[in-house]
């Protein structure tokens, strides 16, 4: 067996396919083709918002035409791109589609990897491969592990194998990963295990199936990281991926790609990827004699950026249009004070580095 690496994180391996090397960087865009899947996993994290609707994501980003793929893709200059679900194969020409629009974008080299918890057959990969498919990672249920070799799965993964597309196994560590990996190294392709997480939509599936969290800090359900270590044992081409890599290097990464191509002049980009501004907002009249506070106080304006937010009422009941400022944290600290006339909120904002992104702390400003 190859020599086992580990990072600060957890996370080991003797291999990495192209796609998880790439993840590593956090140049991978994740592009969720469909929330729909014929399983129904104990496991499964998918949130309630995506799980079982026909929804398209690149990234966080709700897609609704191809531009908006290609426009993520570009935000985060994005060296690949991981398919996802649900089950993508449920919509096969959907992902082909994709496929082929990002290989001809950005060229062969976009490496573009696939999840499925199917075992498609020799029609369906021939088309991903001749559409570019460069990786696939099967994901078989937990029962058929023990005689996987006599599966359906032992023939797609071979299947896949001989039309040139880099192949492997990516599950949840469960027991029974073992013989995953036996299978895996008879076979030759890689394995993937990813520590078992707890989440909003699977905990109560967890917790009757008698698992419990690691700790009062961490996601990662209790024994996971041994079973890994023991399939590690038996098995070569592994890569056990923990709670906290997920975390703390590939999502800090893509996001820090994305801020390094979106953030305004006024924004700080943290260490992890998020950025960090000032917020007005109150109603029509105070933040017209806000703008004019900030004009007084010499505020350049590439240290704002004034923006509509939605139609409401005035204090006349007249329709008017509402709107905030954003601006330079540091700026809204120094005039907070001249502000005070104009009646206006006014806060610190931490969020993702995306228009509509995840905001991870509001701070009041008094």
């Amino acid at each position: 067996m190859k020599k086992l690496t580990e990072d600060e994180t957890g996370s080991f391996q003797n291999y990495l396919s192209e796609g998880c090397k790439l993840c590593q960087q956090g140049a991978k865009m994740v592009l969720f083709v469909t929330g729909l899947c014929p399983r129904n996993c104990f496991y499964c994290p998918l949130s309630g918002e995506r799980g079982g609707k026909d929804l398209i994501f690149a990234n966080e980003r709700s897609v609704k035409t191809d531009s908006d793929v290609i426009e993520e893709a570009k935000l985060m200059d994005a060296l690949g791109t991981g398919i996802t679900g649900g089950e993508p194969l449920l919509k096969v020409e959907r992902v082909l589609h994709y496929v082929r629009l990002l290989k001809v974008t950005f060229g062969q080299e976009h490496h573009i990897h696939l999840y499925t918890s199917l075992a498609p057959d020799r029609e369906t990969l021939s088309a991903l491969a001749e559409a570019g498919l460069d990786e696939i990672r099967f994901h078989p249920p937990q029962n058929l592990w023990e005689g996987l070799e006599n599966s359906p799965y032992a023939v797609s993964i071979r299947t896949a194998i001989n039309q040139g597309i880099a192949t492997g196994i990516e599950v949840p560590v469960l027991q029974g990963a073992e013989k995953l990996a036996l299978f895996a190294a008879e076979t030759g392709i890689f394995l993937n295990l990813n520590e078992l997480e707890f989440s909003e939509t699977n905990a109560k599936g967890l917790n009757e199936q008698g698992f419990s969290l690691e700790s009062d800090i961490s996601n990662a359900a209790f024994g996971s990281r041994k079973v890994a270590e023991a399939a590690c044992a038996v098995g070569d081409m592994i890569h056990f991926c923990s709670s906290n890599y997920k975390d703390a290097v590939q999502l800090r990464k893509r996001l820090l790609r994305i801020a390094g191509n979106t953030a305004r002049e006024f924004d700080e980009v943290t260490e992890d990827g998020t950025i960090i501004y000032g917020l007005i907002e109150g109603e029509v009249q105070d933040m017209e004699l806000a703008e004019a506070v900030l004009k007084e106080q010499g505020v350049p304006p590439e240290f704002l950026e004034v923006k509509g937010k939605k139609t409401g009422k005035g204090r006349a009941g007249e329709a008017e249009q509402e709107f905030c400022i954003e601006i330079a944290w540091w700026v809204l600290e120094e005039v907070k004070k001249e502000l005070l006339v104009c009646n206006a909120k006014m806060s610190l904002i931490e969020r993702y580095p995306f228009e509509g992104g995840l905001v991870v702390e509001v701070i009041p400003l008094k």
